[in-house]
């Protein structure tokens, strides 16, 4: 079986992800959504990936690529199909269960801490992302990147995983295979650069993410380890 990752903006992801599927020899399609391109069909994948985008899922006119992104999500989740959300992702996951998704009190744009909840302290996979991945402790609260402007209520059967100061659903599950993340666990160098490339900021953003690169990658990695095991569910 292999993943298939819908891409709502060329310039976001699948990053880190597409490097570990590369790196395991698990085969994957990338679908460009924004460029007219059309998901295939399901049958010939066991995990759905679903990224960034600038875009809110309350501007299906605008973007009619949401509307069709939305029923591949639902329908994998029919399928019981492993199901990743990034950002925007995790917003449309979020939709497709019937939450409503709005504008939040500001945006949310750097390296900022999230903190796991009780649940979250629970969940085999957020446990590899909370444990440092060179040191080997446990770390409750810890450092990711943020870049989302975008709330939305809790859907019936999520259960929150993790929260920041200004947005409580930074992680969430639904079942056992489905999550979905606000935070960019997939970011590069490069990516941010791109992101950056016209901004006042940076400067400060890459000399932080000098810092904590290679910490914040290998959760990542720890976390995909887990999550895209083959043949297993999460």
């Amino acid at each position: 079986m292999a993943v298939l990752i819908l891409k709502n903006i060329s310039t976001e992801g699948p990053g880190t992800i597409g490097n570990f599927l590369k790196k395991e020899d698990i085969p994957f399609s990338i679908v460009e959504l924004d460029s007219g391109e059309t998901p295939p069909l399901l049958e010939k994948f066991d995990t759905l990936v679903v990224m960034g985008g600038p875009m809110g899922i309350y501007e299906m006119d605008k973007y009619p690529h949401i509307m069709i992104a939305s029923r591949t999500i639902r329908e994998a989740i029919n399928r019981d199909m492993k199901v990743l959300g990034i950002c925007l992702g995790s917003q449309m996951i979020a939709h497709c269960l019937g939450a409503e998704v709005y504008p939040g009190p500001e945006k949310e744009i750097g390296w900022y801490h999230i903190e796991l909840t009780g649940e979250g302290l629970k969940d085999t996979l957020m446990r590899k992302l909370a444990i440092h991945p060179r040191v080997g402790d446990f770390w409750r609260k810890f450092k990711v990147f943020h870049w989302h402007g975008d709330f939305f209520d809790i859907p019936p059967g999520v259960v929150v995983l993790a929260s920041s100061k200004l947005y409580k659903n930074q992680a969430f599950r639904y079942g056992d295979t489905v999550y979905g993340f606000q935070f960019h666990i997939e970011i590069t160098k490069d990516m941010l650069l791109e992101w950056f490339r016209n901004s006042h900021e940076m400067h400060h953003v890459m000399g932080e993410t000098e810092k904590i690169y290679e910490e914040y990658t290998g959760r990542a990695m720890n976390f995909y380890k887990a999550f895209f095991k083959r043949g297993d569910k999460p």
